[in-house]
């Protein structure tokens, strides 16, 4: 049997669920999800330890009509986004609607 040097970790938590969890660090740009039971299920972003932060699911408000969106998995309402919100700014994941089309 060999042993690993394993290298730094980062820590991450969930500002909703108190979820934790933590990874090798990675030295590219990335989020860590993780499905939430208090943000209704969704697959939500948790948050680097040390970095206090809200995470928050916004309801969609315009007219929907023909459009495929995402919805709430609790309540059946229609989402647009999940927005996380820190000290240094805001970072939004959008739910864009899905494009359909008709052949004739």
């Amino acid at each position: 049997m060999t042993a690993r040097i394993l290298g730094p970790v980062e820590e991450w938590y969930c500002p909703n669920c108190r979820a934790e969890d933590a990874i090798p660090y990675r030295a590219d740009v990335h989020v860590r999800y993780h499905t939430c039971p208090k943000l209704r299920y969704l697959s939500a972003p948790m948050i680097r330890k040390g970095i206090a932060a809200k995470v928050e699911v916004h309801e969609r408000e315009a007219y929907i009509g023909k459009e495929r969106v995402q919805y709430d998995p609790e309540l059946g309402r229609p989402l647009v986004s999940i927005e996380t919100t820190r000290d240094e700014g805001t970072d939004l994941m959008v739910f864009a609607p899905t494009a359909t089309a008709e052949l004739d």
